[in-house]
């Protein structure tokens, strides 16, 4: 199965020429390190940067610079830092062409939970709302199953909703899936996962046509 690392790695194929892209906490954060050669895309950090590079080497960090995760970051050249107030209006406006979260659960009709887990304390759902909101391709990095190895990709989520069908496609440590009306569709598997352990391993409705590729990195 993939990595953390290897999950950012593919949902970097997916990146185009100059796209604004927001990076959520977690797995999201690690897609700086891999933007394909020959392409410019310019990432957003909700707390208020416009131009997020990769993260520092060790001895080189900046306390004052980081991400929404509270993660040291760089800058890119000609990065912009401004208020969360400009931030948050970038991403109501409709102005990010690609979010990337990560996901507790999401539902086979493209329902997202990400932000709450019953019994824990937690401060609030933070940017997600609004990320899910008002972005209109989303891409969720998520493992899928839970550590007790429970389906994450599910018939309906069970925990607090943070946005209603509104995840595009789903990158996991095993498969690349897009949400389509009749639930998820296996695009692609991970290197060594055959399409059987995708199946026992997916709770919510599983589309499988023809032969299923393995990831190419």
């Amino acid at each position: 199965m993939l990595s953390k690392d290897q999950i950012a790695q593919r949902i970097a194929k997916e990146l185009q020429q100059n796209w604004y892209v927001n990076l959520g906490i977690g797995i999201p954060t690690l897609i700086a390190n891999h933007v394909p050669k020959g392409i410019d895309v310019i990432f957003q950090s909700e707390n208020g940067i416009l131009g997020m590079g990769p993260f520092p080497f060790e001895g080189e960090e900046d306390a004052d610079l980081i991400n929404a995760g509270k993660q040291t970051i760089t800058a890119m050249p000609g990065a912009v830092i401004f208020d969360s107030a400009t931030s948050f209006a970038m991403i109501r406006g409709q102005h990010i062409n690609l979010t990337v979260l990560g996901a507790m659960e999401v539902s086979d009709s493209g329902d997202i939970a990400n932000w709450k887990i019953p019994g824990r304390m937690v401060k609030g759902m933070g940017g997600a709302m609004d990320l899910v909101a008002s972005a209109e391709n989303i891409i969720v990095a998520m493992m899928h199953t839970n550590k007790r190895g429970q389906s994450k990709l599910l018939k309906q989520c069970s925990l607090p909703l943070t946005g209603v069908k509104c995840v595009k496609k789903i990158v996991t440590n095993m498969a690349v899936l897009d949400v389509t009306p009749q639930g998820f569709k296996l695009i692609e598997r991970a290197p060594g996962v055959s399409v059987e352990d995708i199946q026992n391993a997916t709770e919510g409705r599983l589309i499988v046509e023809e032969e299923i590729p393995e990831m190419i990195f």
